[in-house]
Order: C-alpha cells, then structure tokens, then sequence
C-alpha cells in the first residue's frame, strides 16, 4: 500500500501493467500493489502518447478532456485565458476540460485569402506565419498578384494576407517612383579605333506595370540592352574628336531612337546621358601633350599680341616728339626725373662753376 497524494488542478493517471485503471482529481488517496502512477497539470496541454485511442476508451478519462481533431485542409487557433496561444496544423491534440482556460477557433484553408475574423495583431504571433503568406506593399509602391502564375490584378499600399497551402502565389512588388539605372565601363570602339570606356546613365520611370511585368520578361534586363546597344552603334560610327564635340548631342539622338521601343516595356525615360569617357593610357597622355601644346600656342599669341601693342605704341610716341620739340624736352626731363630718383649722390670734379657742371649733367 502507497499514499498517493493529488495536487490542486491535476489529475493522475493510475496504470495496471500498461492499462489505464482509474483516474484520481485532486485529493488524497491509497494505491494497493504496484501501481504505475502520472500525474498531468491541467493547466497544460495532455502530452500525445501513442496508446491515445486506448486512454480515451476509459469514460472517466475521456469526460476531463477535450479532443482536437484538425484536417488536412484546416488550421485551429487556440486562445488561453481569451489570449492568442499558438495554431494547431493537421493531427490530434488533447486539451484538459477542468482547466476551462482554453477556447479554439478553427479555419478552412482552402481558399487564399485569410478571412479578417484572424486578428491583424495575431497573425505574426507564435508560429502563425507556418499557415500564412505575408505581403506589404510600400506607399511608393504597386503589388502585381500572381495566383496559380496567373496575373490577377494590381494592390495598393497596405499589408496582405493569404492561406499557406497548394495554391501558388506570387507577389511582385514595384517601386512606382523615378529612377535611376547606372551602365558604368561600356568598353566601346570608335570609327578611328580608339577604345573608349563610357560611364553611361539612365533616368526612367515605369508608365504601365501591365506591360512592364506581364507582357514582358526580365523587363530591366531588356532596357539595358536596348540602351546599351544603341550607344555603341551611336560611339561606332562617330570619331573620337567628333564624339568629344558632341556629347550631349550622342545622348539625345540615344534618348529619340530608344523611346519607342522603351515604351513597348511599359517604361517612359525621362533622360539619359553620357558620365564619364575614360581614355587609355597612351590617348591621355597624347590629349594631355596636345592640351598643354594648345595653352603654350594661346600664351604665346597673347605674348605677341601685347608685344606689337607696345611697339606700335612707342612708334607713334616717336613720331608725336620728332614732330614737337617741346614734347621731346619734357620727354627728356620725365626720364632725367625717373634717373635722379635712383641716384643717391652726385660727385663733381675739376675747378668747373658747379652749377654749369649740373646744367652738363642733365641738359644739353
């Protein structure tokens, strides 16, 4: 004989060689023989065993609990205490009755979208997002729905929600806003063969998601190549010096030529245009030599300039004092001024009257 002492809301098991033979609530009790004894908190869910079916052939048991049978094509959510506790997939769970802490909700899963009696605020909880496929599309941005790779149509911002299960689905999510598409080190050769690599840029915008997406694969990837294509034939056919005279005008023959087709893809481009021309080596150091050379020949022709300016000048200076005798005298007199500021002293020899000396010095 054994005592056998129940817990506040728990139940045991008593088991006879592996047979359930009678189920104890609460309180105090004595066991004859060798009992095998499991005692279960009914605050908790009932542990799957394998010998489930036998348990609840005994009515005693099989009155304290709740089964759970949830199919293949189903989904049971359970709240404990009226607060989200987790979802049951397809199988058998076993839940206490005592307890009366437990609720459940069950939902087919047939169809795809989830239906709004599931909480928004639930549907991230948990292990949820095992039964559910979740969508946001941005507020800059257009959801494209597939269904079974079927379009269905078009979703505006805001969050969605869908049954995981057979049902193929697929969303795409664009940004509807203007942007930017960089073709950075296009390797392109021009009419004379000078090898070029072009930092090319794209500004574009998407006009029609339904062509863009559905009528077309890869639709980006096709704009590229149109673009690039064009500024290669466009560089090809022109000469390097005639290309570096000519940029913005090789940027908008490409922006003409391609916008038709651009438009076939659902894209409208706003602009595009030449970044950068990287040279090789060697033409950079010959465009440099002709640069510098360019300068010198410019510093030179000024140099010039500014000499036959100044000579020109002094011959009709010249001419003014052959023609006035008074403007040569006064000429004469600026220069003997100019020369008497840089001398610091006058030395006078000989018996000579001085000042006769000084009127030798600087008159006639």
């Amino acid at each position: 004989m054994k005592k056998l002492q129940v817990k506040t809301n728990h139940v045991a098991l008593v088991f006879n060689q592996g047979e359930l033979q009678k189920v104890y609530p609460t309180g105090q009790y004595w066991l004859w023989g060798q009992k095998e004894v499991m005692e279960f908190n009914q605050a908790e869910m009932f542990p799957m065993r394998r010998d489930l079916d036998a348990l609840l052939e005994n009515k005693q048991f099989a009155a304290l609990v709740t089964v759970v049978d949830v199919l293949d094509n189903e989904v049971v959510l359970v709240y404990k205490n009226k607060v989200f506790f987790t979802a049951l997939g397809a199988g058998r769970y076993v839940y206490w009755k005592e307890a009366k802490i437990y609720t459940f909700e069950r939902f087919a899963m047939d169809g795809l979208e989830v239906p709004s009696t599931i909480a928004r605020n639930i549907r991230n909880k948990g292990n949820m997002l095992n039964f559910l496929r979740m969508y946001t599309v941005g507020a800059n941005e257009k959801g494209l729905l597939f269904v079974d790779e079927q379009f269905q149509g078009f979703l505006t911002a805001g969050d969605y929600c869908y049954w995981k299960n057979e049902i193929k689905v697929q969303m795409l999510v664009v940004d509807v806003r203007q942007q930017t598409m960089d073709m950075n080190g296009q390797e392109i050769l021009t009419k004379d063969k000078v090898q070029l690599r072009i930092n090319f840029n794209i500004v574009y915008q998407f006009c029609d998601l339904l062509l863009a997406y559905v009528e077309n694969k890869e639709v980006e990837k096709q704009l590229y190549n149109s673009i690039q294509l064009m500024l290669r034939e466009k560089v090809g056919r022109m000469s390097f010096d005639e290309l570096m005279e000519n940029k913005e005008n090789v940027s908008q023959a490409i922006l003409a030529d391609v916008k038709e087709n651009v438009a076939a893809l659902g894209i409208d481009i706003k602009a595009c245009g030449i970044k950068d021309i990287i040279l090789p080596g060697d033409i950079r150091e010959i465009m440099n030599q002709v640069l510098i050379a360019e300068k010198k020949a410019q510093a030179n022709m000024i140099t010039r300039r500014e000499e036959t300016a100044a000579t020109r000048s002094l011959l009709n200076t010249a001419k003014l004092m052959e023609e006035n005798e008074m403007l040569m005298r006064l000429k004469e007199m600026e220069y003997i001024e100019k020369i008497a500021e840089k001398v610091g002293e006058i030395s006078l020899s000989g018996g000579g009257n001085v000042l006769k000396q000084l009127k030798e010095v600087f008159g006639r």
